[in-house]
């Protein structure tokens, strides 16, 4: 039986409702802020670009295979998944996310303010997981439980534990345990790319505005 949720893990059940605007004080700030009177930089857009790319890149393969599910602002939990991205980390898609801002601020030569991003939006995905975890637990029990002991929170694993764990969930297939629930497959990328439209179109909405604020 769990015991009442701290106040960090009932902070991040109200971020995760909310969690489409959590960049916006970001937003604000690459667009708003001046960056003085230096001339654009080609090197500061194209390492911005590159990281941004990377993070949608990371993004698009995570919603490859856990759908538009990631999209939900409500208790409504999919299969538990665990190919792809989710295979080397449990939480791909917040990591892409923040990868996005980080790349938006450099593009925007506020690299000073890449470090805050990374502070806040870690922050608030870290309270958000706590409550995401908590509610996985409850819902899909023992399989959950077995998919925490394999895949690490955030960072990926080195090749050799990858190996190891591999070889116990193989395991613990061929004894049908209850990591056999786990969703295997994926969406197909036509699909993939109709729910990500959204965060596509606001990365181009947002290159957009930095190219008129470099202008200005």
């Amino acid at each position: 039986m769990q015991t009442e949720p701290d106040a960090l893990t009932r902070l991040g059940g109200w971020l995760f409702r909310h969690r489409t605007s959590l960049p916006v004080p970001v937003a604000l700030a690459i667009v708003i802020v001046p960056v003085g009177e230096s001339p654009p930089s080609a090197g500061f857009i194209a390492v911005g670009i590159a990281i941004t790319a990377a993070g949608e890149a990371l993004r698009l393969w995570g919603v490859h295979h856990i759908g538009a599910i990631s999209r939900t602002r409500s208790e409504r939990l999919g299969p538990l998944v665990d190919t792809g991205p989710f295979g080397l980390l449990r939480n791909p898609l917040y990591i892409g996310n923040i990868a996005l801002w980080v790349g938006f601020a450099i593009a925007a030569r506020l690299v000073w303010l890449a470090p805050f991003v990374i502070v806040l939006l870690g922050f608030e995905y870290h309270a958000i997981v706590r409550w995401e975890e908590r509610l996985l637990e409850e819902r899909l029990g023992e399989a959950y439980r077995d998919y925490v002991t394999r895949v690490p929170r955030w960072l990926p694993l080195s090749t050799f534990n990858r190996g190891v764990r591999g070889e116990r969930r193989e395991k613990d297939l061929s004894a049908g345990s209850a990591f056999s629930a786990v969703k295997r497959g994926s969406f197909s990328w036509r699909e993939t790319l109709f729910s990500e439209r959204g965060t596509l179109i606001a990365m181009a909405a947002g290159y957009l505005l930095l190219w008129l604020k470099a202008r200005s």
